[in-house]
């Protein structure tokens, strides 16, 4: 099953960000649930403001459990975060 982290940035929290974003992406690097990821960009198309991941697990706990883990997540980088399951369609070669 799919599991979709939609996670926005607590407001001027950049530095935060970039003091952590080399253990998270280490963390995401060596996770093997890990489909699809990256930030969400700011109004200026540049800047970083959340981050978006498509996880492969088998329930809603795991992911849950997976996202305390992040780095970005210990170091109180969010401002909101929902995850939900997440049914891949389009482009999947296994959809039916």
């Amino acid at each position: 099953m799919h599991f979709i982290l939609y996670c926005k940035d607590k407001p001027d929290s950049l530095d935060l960000r970039l003091a952590n974003r080399q253990a998270h992406l280490d963390y995401v690097k060596n996770s093997t649930c890990v489909r699809i990821g990256g930030p969400i960009l700011g109004d200026d198309n540049e800047s970083m403001a959340g981050s978006v991941l498509v996880l492969e697990l088998d329930t809603l706990a795991q992911a849950k459990a997976w996202s305390d883990g992040d780095p970005y997540t210990k170091a109180g980088l969010f401002g909101s975060m929902d995850i939900r399951p997440f049914r891949w369609s389009v482009g999947n070669p296994d959809a039916k």
